[in-house]
């Protein structure tokens, strides 16, 4: 019964959703639960520094600090006869600062919401559609999976404003992973492209189109006995060029984030997980450094 617990209260810390767009550095995407079970996270990010929420914009020496909360909602599904995940996230942030722009400093203080998100992931190995009951004795090995994360252009957004908390555009990314583990240990790996429709209505009424954005995030995770688990991460980006009315701008991204992750089981229903992230190398945007903090509450799926 112990052993029954403790993966229960592993599968509670496993299915958080990224507090903000900036928290690109998210570990134990794929992993199994209950078919059923559901889970409710709200959650509290801080940046300061490089440009935190879109990076893909034609400006540089950003200054910006942005708090950001969430709320979002997750469900274990099984699809196709695997099992699956589904979750939705819709951010509110406020954000101050100054960033260049054509020779010109730009200051911008704005709230509201951001572009929420919904995401689909699927195991396609390893991690079968299992009841709570035939979960207690599930233990993981080699996992492989995808995912299919959409952004819905649906926050704030003003085209007079060259800073926004909404962008303004789709994003589609595509992703597959795999999770492998050994004893306590983890080790993830996953790599990802990030497809983004034109933006008609930019700044002034331009016109915005970005290239691709390619990523590649790893994992080592050790897990305790108690149900805890702590993770060193981190991630590299490359690509997302973007052009303003036919014209190149100079902000092709070649980009290493590292972050760690802590997540602590309150109770079977509860769990805390804290996170921190910083840029290491970053030729243009997201060198700013996050600290975030979440809570997630789980019900159903034979709990």
């Amino acid at each position: 019964m112990r052993g029954a617990a403790q993966a229960l209260l592993l599968v509670v810390l496993c299915t958080f959703v990224p507090v903000t767009r900036a928290q690109d550095i998210e570990p134990r995407s794929y992993s199994n639960a209950p078919i059923g079970t559901n889970f409710l996270i709200a959650g509290y990010a801080y940046t300061r520094g490089g440009l935190s929420f879109d990076s893909s914009l034609p400006i540089s020496d950003a200054q910006l600090s942005m708090s950001s909360g969430v709320f979002a909602y997750a469900r274990s599904i099984e699809l196709w006869g695997r099992s699956a995940k589904f979750d939705v996230a819709v951010p509110y942030s406020s954000l101050s600062g100054t960033a260049d722009f054509a020779g010109q400093t730009l200051r911008r203080d704005v709230a509201g919401l951001g572009d929420p998100r919904a995401r689909v992931s699927v195991n396609f190995y390893g991690a079968p559609p299992l009841t709570a009951s035939e979960f207690r004795s599930y233990r993981q090995d080699l996992i492989i999976g995808g995912t299919l994360q959409v952004s819905l252009p649906l926050g704030q957004y003003d085209s007079s404003r060259l800073i926004n908390l909404g962008s303004h555009r789709w994003f589609f990314k595509p992703e597959i992973g795999a999770s492998k583990s050994v004893g306590q240990w983890t080790l993830e790996l996953a790599a990802a492209t990030t497809f983004y429709t034109d933006n008609a209505n930019f700044y002034g009424g331009s016109v915005r189109r970005q290239d691709p954005l390619y990523s590649v995030q790893t994992h080592v995770i050790y897990s305790f006995m108690s149900g805890a688990w702590g993770s060193l991460d981190a991630t590299w980006f490359s690509g997302g060029r973007t052009s303003t009315n036919g014209i190149l701008d100079n902000n092709l991204q070649q980009n290493w984030r590292i972050g760690a992750t802590f997540a602590l089981p309150v109770d079977v229903r509860n769990s805390v997980k804290f996170y921190v992230s910083s840029g290491v190398s970053a030729r243009t945007g997201n060198n700013f450094d996050l600290a975030g903090i979440a809570w997630q509450y789980r019900w159903g799926g034979g709990l």
